[in-house]
């Protein structure tokens, strides 16, 4: 008799999900609808707790996409962790995680939004300690804390909108642009944002948590978790213009996607190349949005997530054969013996530099067309341009060393690709990173329009491009480039750039420096000082002495009664005399 496993029934139900979700999608935004479900879970004193499910284009097309990678994931995780004893509770912890996500995409109110928020900050915290060792175990603490700050900004917008008798957000827009309380709700909103999408300063958790197995990060730290804080910003987007925020966001990400760039060009780290990679797309996302362009900030998520999931399970591959190694240093001429994965990841890092025709080149060219023609500061327009190198410029450097060289690995033998699912996943993932591009600017941008600039704007992006990417192909080949990289007058620049800004130090040890300092004076000057002398140690003698006072007093002296007697004569009449005056 045949038999189902779990990841087959979850793999054919997701993605016949999202292939549903993705019509329908279609029809909305042909027919300009949107949909609003409302159930009563409990009417009470005239008091009434309503769930309200809201359906347009931009929530069943996000759901659709979220779908389909999870569906890969899946179906990839059947033989990446087919060694697993607990292989069920993996997926069972990912399908909560995706219930999670669509409970924040398809939420018009506040508490419902923050059920699926803390689900995905539990869940994931669950996924990135997976592997049970002390390097999971801070990472995930780290990732719990980052995003526990986002929770909190959550709850106090939900208290403030207790204000306005509802928590229906969406319904009391138009009212909050016209009142002045709002900013509390903007700045709240903004800083959940930045948490959950992990901008500056919020950014060390994200490259912390590659500690999780390679298929979670595919799914969570690519497509879903980390782009539900833009999604969420989409949504207020209202408000945040109302308060000219715009700026402050602009600022914060553009400098998100300068650090992440510089920091990928000196990691050694395959996952956390690729980890900062994310970072600098999402840096791109909220920059794009603080200028007001919504549906494109969007677009740029749906198809940064197509790719950005190819590459790692591309890089799962390589980790897998690799005997556990992460190190790009041990690679080289992988494309011998592993030639599908190659192609698949080569294909998905010419997407994420913006190669023409390729899904990235259509979000990213057409951002950055835009950028060329809004009103930006120079210091803003150089961040942007020369993110855009840095990011083909750590690209191409993964390109060499996992293309080119030799093999510095100890056995050979060990490299093949012959895992059919993993294989399965790879290939629609790449086929939709081929063509999704298109079909997504088909959807979203039905009207074609004319964007017109001069010969040398026009092509300034492709010029940045391939000047990152020589840059980063052939730094690492030159003896002078290696003799400059290995100098230690250089160490310094090099450690400042190689660890992100030193945000990892000052989201850990600084963040426990001053408490763990200050529990120490009060260890010493209480625990070990004050309380030690009355309470610990000298009790015994305290009570010793105290007691043979007690006993001298009660042993029927007359001295001691005539001194008493006096003391009390004295104190009595010096009352009276008080009294008097």
């Amino acid at each position: 008799m045949f038999m189902l496993s779990i990841c087959m029934i979850s793999f054919m139900f997701l993605l016949l999900l999202s292939v549903l979700f993705m019509l329908l999608s279609v029809y909305f935004i042909m027919m300009n609808l949107i949909v609003f479900i409302e159930w009563e879970l409990l009417s009470l004193n005239s008091s009434h707790f309503i769930m309200i499910i809201m359906l347009d284009w931009m929530s069943l097309l996000f759901m659709s996409f979220v779908l389909f990678i999870s569906s890969m994931v899946i179906l990839y995780s059947e033989d990446y962790m087919s060694n697993d004893k607990f292989i069920n509770r993996f997926i069972m912890l990912i399908l909560m995680f995706i219930f999670s996500m669509i409970l924040v995409i398809i939420s018009p109110n506040l508490i419902s939004i923050l059920i699926g928020w803390d689900g995905l900050g539990l869940v994931s915290y669950c996924l990135v300690i997976y592997y049970q060792n002390v390097k999971s175990y801070n990472a995930g603490m780290l990732t719990a804390l980052s995003n526990r700050i986002g929770d909190v900004a959550l709850l106090i917008s939900i208290s403030w909108m207790l204000n306005y008798g509802s928590w229906n957000y969406i319904i009391y827009l138009d009212y909050l642009l016209n009142n002045n309380e709002s900013f509390m709700i903007s700045i709240m909103i903004i800083l959940a944002g930045f948490t959950k999408s992990a901008q500056i300063p919020f950014s060390s958790w994200l490259p912390a948590a590659m500690a999780a197995p390679t298929p979670v990060s595919a799914l969570v730290h690519s497509s879903t978790l980390v782009t539900a804080g833009v999604y969420l910003m989409i949504r207020f987007y209202k408000l945040i213009e109302l308060n000219n925020l715009n700026f402050f966001i602009l600022l914060m990400s553009t400098l998100t996607m300068f650090m992440s760039g510089l920091g990928a060009n000196y990691e050694n780290d395959l996952k956390k190349i690729i980890a900062l990679s994310t970072l600098s797309q999402l840096g791109l996302m909220m920059s794009i949005l603080s200028l007001g362009f919504l549906n494109l900030s969007f677009y740029h998520l749906l198809t940064h997530a197509l790719f950005k999931a190819l590459l790692f399970l591309c890089a799962g591959m390589i980790i897998h054969n690799m005997n556990n190694s992460q190190d790009i240093r041990y690679m080289g001429s992988l494309s011998n013996k592993m030639p599908l994965t190659l192609i698949c990841m080569n294909t998905s890092n010419l997407s994420l530099c913006g190669f023409p025709f390729l899904s990235g080149f259509y979000s990213k060219d057409l951002i950055m067309e835009v950028i060329l023609m809004s009103n930006m500061n120079f210091i803003s327009f150089m961040l942007f341009f020369l993110s855009i190198g840095l990011t083909v410029s750590y690209s191409f450097r993964l390109v060499y060393f996992s293309l080119l060289g030799t093999l510095n690995m100890m056995v050979i033998h060990s490299l093949t690709e012959n895992i059919i699912k993993m294989n399965k996943s790879m290939f629609f993932l790449f086929l939709m990173v081929i063509i999704g591009g298109s079909i997504l600017m088909w959807i979203i941008f039905p009207n074609p329009v004319m964007i017109c600039l001069p010969i040398y704007l026009k092509l300034l992006t492709l010029i940045m491009c391939l000047f990152g990417g020589l840059i980063g192909f052939f730094m690492p080949q030159f003896k002078i480039f290696k003799m400059i990289y290995m100098n230690k007058n250089f160490y310094q620049m090099k450690y400042f750039f190689g660890s992100m800004w030193f945000m990892p130090i000052l989201s850990t040890y600084s963040m426990l420096k001053y408490n763990i300092k200050l529990g120490e004076v009060f260890i010493k000057s209480m625990d070990q000082g004050w309380n030690e002398y009355f309470l610990g140690y000298n009790m015994n003698k305290f009570i010793y002495s105290y007691s043979f006072i007690l006993k001298k007093f009660q042993s029927n002296s007359l001295k001691i009664f005539f001194m008493m007697f006096m003391m009390w004569f004295l104190l009595f009449f010096t009352f009276i005399m008080l009294l008097n005056l």
